[in-house]
């Protein structure tokens, strides 16, 4: 399995878990890069990528069933795709679709 692809693997699992998704904001919202907005499992993990983009940027948290039901639908309805868990140093990793990522957060529940 490649890099991104158990970044992916753990974004969903973590998040099902720990019933939490984080983000990367600064007073003026998130960096979307390419109409994707990004999450990560983790505090640890938004953190890193919060350092690479800069000292304004800082890590927020988001319970599960709202990035779902609120989240998700807005991203949808502005076509925006869903990035799961960018690592390394520029920041790579798959995006979804909401579609794609309803399918994949339904899957992990029912693990």
């Amino acid at each position: 399995m490649s890099v991104s692809g158990a970044q992916a693997a753990a974004f969903f699992r973590e998040i099902v878990q720990h019933r939490t998704v984080w983000w990367v904001r600064d007073d003026s919202g998130s960096p979307t890069p390419r109409r994707v907005f990004p999450y990560w499992s983790s505090r640890a993990r938004a953190q890193r990528a919060a350092a690479l983009w800069g000292l304004e940027f800082r890590v927020v948290s988001m319970p599960l069933e709202h990035w779902r039901d609120a989240a998700l639908p807005d991203l949808a309805e502005d076509d925006f795709r869903v990035g799961i868990n960018w690592s390394g140093r520029r920041l790579t990793g798959w995006d979804f679709t909401v579609d794609e990522v309803i399918n994949r957060l339904s899957h992990a529940e029912g693990a």
